[in-house]
């Protein structure tokens, strides 16, 4: 009975081998789930057919095989608005030939995993997000042709590996910030591209030793020193826009030059430091001994290989089916074995508060202002400084992830880059491990929420002069975030519980919303936003979060007519305010009735204007919502805020006048 279960074994490990052998092999499926589970925006749904339980990978979008349909060699995902990290195991690939993730928002670093694919020819990440220095394992590529780089932020210096990539003929690197001297010396006598012409290249370095180099565009940078001789042969163009010493063209000013001088640009270069900011996951530390290395490697395979006798002795009691249910179609997550690289730039001009010093300002976190199961909100005043509001989020470390963190400090450095009187201020943020902590922290606007005062007791507070001025600043807002900040920045969700009212009742707008993003992401909540188990399409809520400036316009119109009526934006027992208010907005004898009846006085024309302006950004149509620099526009030439309007409206002024009629009579 032993010989034969063991001659069934072998026969079954023969069987499943030859069966796979014009099959995806299993790191290569592994590869392109890691990349699609590091994807948390996919606006157009590309990757909605990339379901390892029912299709194979060679009919995913933007996924080409070999003949034999045996391997992955192409990866063409472009134009797609994809928002996420580039996943290190892309680099396990390893018959890739063509990586184009073109005109996407992928953030973070570049894996120096993807400069270990000896078969790639092409490489195109041009015009996403993505920062941090090039890492000098780029030389390994051999066979790359065309690298395209270019409308990124990545910084740093140029790697002198460049000169290994003999085949490459296309370099683009332009619109980033990278910086110090060009790596390429050697003779100008003539042009690199032309083969043949060096009788050596001892003595050439960088780029200088690429014979088959035709186009390389390094404009918009801020590299310093000379033009390289052996690149003179490239358009002018190409070297426009840095700190070069070339009076014949356009280079940057000497104020945006200062910090890019060859001496510190060398610094950095030779420092042996690893890349400051790099974050790997829990279950990888730094450098081992090793004799330990042998024997996580050796503990590995042995684990893999009970894994595969396990799957195998599955197989044997598996019913009497026709079908094979082939290894890689039911996979385990590798989401803690995932290393991810984040650039040291993303937060280097966001402040950074210690878990100590806001526990003091906020006295020892017993200020509670705000709670919900995904945050605390703690009022707070800094020593000698402003008073604060920390929002805390509730997430365990035991549900963090490398991605995770990734997604978290972009946020905060998203949110930082704004700068608008009626914008939130964001002063910094709180990352602790011991206590595991990640905290926000805004300046505090004393009035509280929008919200409170028109639904809680304090609408008396906001008079119709007050509510115009309210409406105004949260346009003027909107405007900033929608055509002034670039890329453009939406709020997720606009309503009065996302409007802060300073001292002087102006009005600020802060994105709480965005976090729960984050712990929708966390492994505790992975089910409720996966599809069949794996985590790939979030809601659309959030997949809108940055390229929905006409939904934002829509929930500008539903606020409106929540400011001027006091009414919420749904009854459980009256329905939506949309439904109610649509009757009264296009009729003048009747548009009073939108009013908010505790305001005893309103301007009739500013109620035509705001009804109007409500009426359009309610359309069905998204197509036909004006934007909000044309409602900025309307409101601000048609709404008079000014203090005299004000006086004649309230009832002391009222109550002047009848005393003056009092005095006549």
């Amino acid at each position: 009975m032993k010989l034969f279960a063991s001659l069934l074994f072998l026969s079954l490990i023969s069987m499943v081998s030859f069966a796979n052998c014009d099959t995806v092999p299993l790191k290569e499926v592994w590869a392109l789930t890691a990349f699609k589970e590091a994807v948390y925006e996919d606006p157009y749904l590309v990757l909605s057919n990339w379901n390892t339980l029912d299709s194979v990978p060679c009919e995913w979008f933007g996924v080409s095989c070999t003949k034999d349909r045996d391997h992955i060699i192409k990866l063409n995902i472009s134009g797609s608005s994809l928002r996420g990290f580039l996943a290190p195991e892309l680099g396990e690939i390893t018959y890739l030939q063509e990586l184009i993730l073109h005109d996407n928002n992928l953030i973070g670093t570049i894996p120096k995993e993807l400069f270990m694919l000896n078969s790639l020819k092409v490489l195109d990440l041009g015009k996403n997000l993505l920062s941090g220095p090039i890492p000098p394992e780029i030389g390994n590529l051999a066979q790359v042709v065309k690298i395209n780089l270019q409308s990124n932020g990545l910084t740093g210096r140029l790697p002198p590996a460049l000169g290994n990539l003999r085949c490459l003929q296309e370099l683009r690197l332009d619109r980033n910030k990278l910086q110090g001297l060009v790596p390429a010396r050697g003779s100008s006598s003539f042009p690199t591209n032309m083969r043949g012409m060096y009788p050596s290249i001892a003595n050439l370095t960088g780029l200088c030793r690429l014979p088959q180099l035709q186009v390389a565009d390094l404009s918009y940078n801020f590299f310093v020193g000379g033009i390289p001789a052996c690149l003179k042969y490239l358009p002018r163009s190409s070297f426009q826009g840095n700190c070069f010493q070339s009076k014949e063209l356009k280079q940057r000013s000497s104020v945006q030059c200062a910090g890019a001088s060859p001496a510190k640009s060398r610094s950095v270069a030779n420092s042996k430091q690893p890349p400051a900011g790099y974050v790997v996951s829990k279950h990888h530390r730094a450098s081992q001994p090793t004799w330990l290395l042998a024997l996580e490697i050796a503990t590995g395979t042995l684990v893999g290989s009970i894994f595969l006798v396990a799957m195998l002795a599955a197989l044997l009691k598996w019913d009497n089916k026709s079908s094979i249910i082939w290894p890689w179609k039911k996979y385990a997550s590798r989401k803690d074995h995932m290393t991810v690289y984040i650039g040291s730039e993303i937060l280097k001009d966001v402040r950074s508060f210690s878990r100590q010093e806001l526990e003091v300002a906020c006295e020892d976190f017993s200020n509670i202002i705000g709670s919900s199961p995904d945050s605390v909100v703690y009022k707070g005043t800094m020593k000698g400084g402003p008073e604060i509001a920390v929002i805390s989020l509730c997430i365990k470390e035991e549900h963090w992830t490398g991605y995770l963190e990734l997604y978290f400090q972009r946020e905060v450095a998203d949110l930082a880059r704004l700068n608008h009187e009626n914008t939130g201020k964001l002063l910094g943020y709180c990352r602790t491990s011991s206590p595991f902590t990640r905290m926000l922290v805004f300046e505090y606007a004393s009035n509280g929420a929008l919200h409170e005062h028109l639904h809680y007791g304090e609408g008396s507070q906001l008079s119709w002069t007050r509510r115009m001025r309210i409406i105004i600043g949260i346009a003027r807002g909107l405007k900033y975030l929608h055509t002034e900040v670039d890329p453009p920045f939406t709020i997720l969700e606009l309503n009065s519980n996302a409007v802060y009212l300073r001292e002087d009742f102006s009005p600020t707008l802060v994105d709480f919303e965005s976090w729960k993003t984050i712990l929708a992401r966390s492994e505790k909540n992975s089910e409720s936003v996966g599809s069949e188990g794996a985590v790939c399409v979030l809601p659309r809520s959030f997949e809108a979060r940055h390229h929905d400036p006409q939904g934002n316009v829509y929930a500008f119109g539903i606020l409106l007519l929540e400011i001027i009526s006091g009414r919420p934006p749904y009854y459980k027992d009256k329905g939506s305010l949309v439904d109610w208010a649509k009757e009264y907005l296009e009729m003048p004898e009747v548009m009073s009735y939108v009013v908010d009846p505790e305001l005893k006085h309103f301007r009739y024309e500013d109620l035509a204007a705001i009804c109007e302006v409500a009426n359009l950004c309610i359309n069905p149509d998204p197509t036909k919502r004006p934007s909000m620099a044309e409602i900025c526009r309307t409101l601000e030439s048609r709404i008079d805020t000014s203090m005299s309007v004000e006086i004649k409206s309230s009832s002391l002024a009222w109550a002047a006048e009848l005393a003056l009629l009092s005095q006549h009579d």
